[in-house]
């Protein structure tokens, strides 16, 4: 009979335990998910005073622009042309590295974060969109986070500053302001949270990281001649 009561004391404990165990994780979950939601409602807090709020007619006028890849894609273009051009093989493995690194954010961010958080483009979430200015003819489909925009101008910044350091030095922060006005563009336009701008610049730079490591280890850096 005492053993009875000493096994029905253990198993009384141990459902006591797994029931607060329960508890606690369910807090966590409840936790976590507020965490989240307040990380949400500041990030569309932010989205339309800088889409609604911050404007003026010459940023109208010209960021979406920004958007479009006939503005920037031409550059690019240009870079890589002059890199095949004038720097024979060495010039021709930056160029591969250059395209790997868009490659890289353009997959990344579409195969992983895109259809992995499925987040609707404000332009496009039904609860949401009333309270967007779309400066653009349409809202672009798929999903939202992260910016593909800011994923590769970050990467290619990030990039090209590695690989060029020694010529550019301290104007690197130019091409930084660029990957941001073509970033900033993608809020002020209408279609993408700031949340997306930061997660695609986080991954593009340690996209431009990875490739520009690569490329130094098995190349150096690029010096153009003056």
């Amino acid at each position: 009979m005492q053993k009875n009561d000493k096994n029905a004391i253990g198993t009384g404990l141990l459902d006591e335990w797994y029931h607060l165990a329960y508890i606690c994780r369910m807090l966590r979950v409840e936790i976590l998910a507020t965490f989240f939601q307040t990380l949400v409602n500041w990030d569309k807090q932010l989205f339309q005073q800088l889409n609604s709020g911050w404007t003026n007619p010459v940023f109208d006028f010209i960021l979406p622009y920004f958007r479009d890849p006939v503005f920037w894609a031409p550059l690019y273009l240009l870079m890589v042309s002059f890199m095949l051009l004038n720097y024979g093989k060495k010039g021709f493995w930056w160029s591969i590295a250059f395209l790997c690194t868009l490659a890289i954010t353009d997959m990344v961010g579409h195969r992983v974060f895109k259809e992995g958080f499925e987040r609707l483009r404000p332009c496009r979430d039904p609860e949401f969109f009333h309270n967007v200015r779309l400066l653009v003819r349409t809202c672009s489909g798929g999903f939202s986070f992260t910016s593909n925009h800011a994923a590769n101008h970050f990467g290619v910044a990030t990039f090209v500053s590695a690989t060029m350091y020694p010529t550019f030095k301290r104007w690197i922060y130019l091409f930084y302001l660029w990957a941001f006005l073509v970033s900033y563009a993608q809020i002020y336009v209408g279609v993408h949270y700031p949340g997306d701008i930061l997660g695609g610049a986080l991954l593009g730079v340690l996209a431009g990281l990875l490739t520009a490591t690569f490329f130094n280890n098995k190349s150096g850096t690029i010096k153009l001649a003056v």
